[in-house]
């Protein structure tokens, strides 16, 4: 039970960018940062389901692929890694890659990453802001340069790099040629209108990622009865006792809080557990529970 302001994690990247404004003003002399990790509060809190992640490219990610939960647990790993995208910023002619342009056996995809011919063989595809690609475990996927994207996954960092354009980095061939779905991927899901504040953008087994709408200076009653991120994109507002802005996440465990947007509104992404969209996350409150403390699911409590 809970609810945080979320502890940020900078990742340096060959591919990242120093620049990462507006999303955050963290900066590396060291080097480019390619991604912030957004992490409980506390360094003892316990370990979330998700990983909630902003990725900044300044040139093309490797050729990847993640393991389904079987192919994981087999090397003796808890779980897989299944992720989806949504864009926050695009260059014009940004593009990310999602499956093959056509089915390989494996004895073909060992070989196309072997002679580095998998570079030709992946389907790339156009994204502006605003869209949400998912990339369930098996799919070989690539990032391009010239984006911001929100990335949401299962809580894993077992990554098998298939093509690295010619940077010194390890390359996974025969657990990438194991755990691949080698062909096209299926097309991105279409975005659904969940009520007046939420469209629903993704629903998999592992988690929902929908994008949050309040107008400006809106109160709702937030119903966060799962592990629940909330990554503010424009705007901004209150979440329970906690703000959220632009690139700020506030996380929530099992607690019933209101949510509550500023002057210009607030836009936002919300995550959590799936495999359904949650009902009742939003409801419109009465004045009863504007005058109540926030309670969490299954007991009351008062602040001091």
């Amino acid at each position: 039970m809970a609810i945080e302001h979320a502890r940020v994690r900078a990742v340096r990247k060959p591919w990242g960018r120093r620049d990462l404004a507006p999303w955050s003003a963290a900066h590396d002399d060291a080097g480019p940062i390619g991604e912030l990790w957004f992490q409980r509060a506390t360094s003892d809190a316990a370990e979330p389901r998700l990983l909630l992640k902003l990725l900044f490219t300044s040139a093309p990610l490797s050729i990847q692929v993640h393991p389904d939960d079987a192919h994981a647990q087999a090397m003796g790993l808890p779980h897989g890694k299944t992720e989806a995208w949504y864009v926050l910023s695009a260059e014009p002619d940004a593009a990310v890659a999602a499956g093959l342009k056509r089915a390989l056996a494996p004895r073909e995809l060992r070989a196309a990453i072997e002679d580095g011919s998998i570079a030709g063989l992946v389907q790339w595809h156009a994204v502006h802001a605003g869209d949400a690609v998912f990339i369930p475990a098996g799919t070989i996927h690539a990032i391009g340069p010239g984006l911001v994207l929100a990335e949401i996954q299962q809580r894993s960092d077992t990554t098998f790099r298939l093509f690295d354009y010619g940077r010194a980095r390890e390359l996974h061939v025969e657990e990438g040629v194991a755990v691949a779905d080698a062909g096209p991927a299926p097309p991105p899901p279409a975005p659904r209108k969940l009520g007046d504040a939420r469209t629903l953008l993704v629903a998999s087994p592992y988690f929902v990622l929908e994008r949050v709408e309040l107008g400006p200076d809106t109160t709702r009653i937030l119903n966060a009865s799962r592990e629940t991120w909330i990554l503010g994109l424009a705007g901004d507002g209150s979440v329970g006792p906690t703000g959220v802005a632009i690139g700020e996440v506030a996380f929530l465990d099992r607690e019933r809080c209101t949510i509550h947007s500023g002057s210009s509104g607030l836009r936002a992404l919300v995550a959590y557990p799936g495999p359904e969209p949650c009902r009742d996350l939003f409801q419109t409150p009465d004045q009863s529970h504007l005058d109540r403390p926030r309670s969490r699911f299954g007991a009351s409590v008062h602040h001091h």
